[in-house]
């Protein structure tokens, strides 16, 4: 593994987790999961966006830095390989598609105040699928709140992510395109996805087709 801490991203469904965890074994490294299955606000926000929007994002911001905070700030923690399946930036991302013009600007304000205290990492490796195939994925997991997502959601996450990624020059960003892919379960298509870990990026947007 060339890089010391790599976060996983990637649309609702694009397989974040699942290949966070298939890098932690093989390179036999840190992960920071989200622990987004105790969030008492997700499924009500499904249900009911906008009453429980503010609370469920500002909920899930809170759960992330603390976690982060908690496990990066560990001493010699990148004296070993670490890998997140999720970068803190989401939660700033999700607020703007999620929140009010007003409930965002408070946002936006916690949110500049604690992200400065986090290391960034030293690489983004976004996942990238069509809204279909996201949509195959969420139905196959069978999470019951999720059923309701549609395609012009995951569609208004994929833009969201894009416009940020050309936001941040300074950043390596890796976007793979995984559409007609199974890098889980075929292990020449998944050793070719170990590979893009060992390569050289310049800063900025790096686009690879995974065949």
């Amino acid at each position: 593994m060339k890089y010391k801490y790599v976060t996983i991203e990637g649309n609702i469904g694009a397989g974040k987790t699942t290949l966070a965890n298939l890098l932690a074994k093989e390179y036999g490294g840190k992960i920071i999961k989200e622990q987004f299955r105790d969030n008492p606000y997700l499924a009500k926000f499904y249900e009911d966006k906008e009453r429980y929007a503010f609370q469920l994002e500002m909920s899930f911001m809170l759960e992330r830095y603390a976690q982060l905070n908690k496990v990066l700030s560990e001493p010699h923690i990148f004296d070993q390989f670490v890998v997140s399946d999720y970068m803190f930036t989401k939660s700033l991302l999700f607020a703007k598609i999620n929140l009010s013009r007003e409930e965002h600007q408070l946002f936006r304000h916690l949110f500049d105040l604690i992200s400065k205290k986090l290391p960034k990492p030293d690489l983004i490796f976004y996942l990238h699928a069509d809204a279909q195939h996201l949509l195959d994925n969420i139905k196959k997991r069978g999470r019951a709140y999720e059923q309701v997502i549609t395609k012009p959601y995951l569609n208004k996450i994929e833009r969201m992510y894009m416009e940020y990624f050309k936001q941040m020059p300074d950043q390596k960003i890796v976007v793979v395109n995984v559409k007609n892919t199974d890098w889980v379960s075929n292990v020449f298509v998944f050793q070719h996805l170990l590979e893009l870990f060992d390569r050289d990026y310049k800063k900025g947007i790096n686009v690879v087709h995974l065949t």
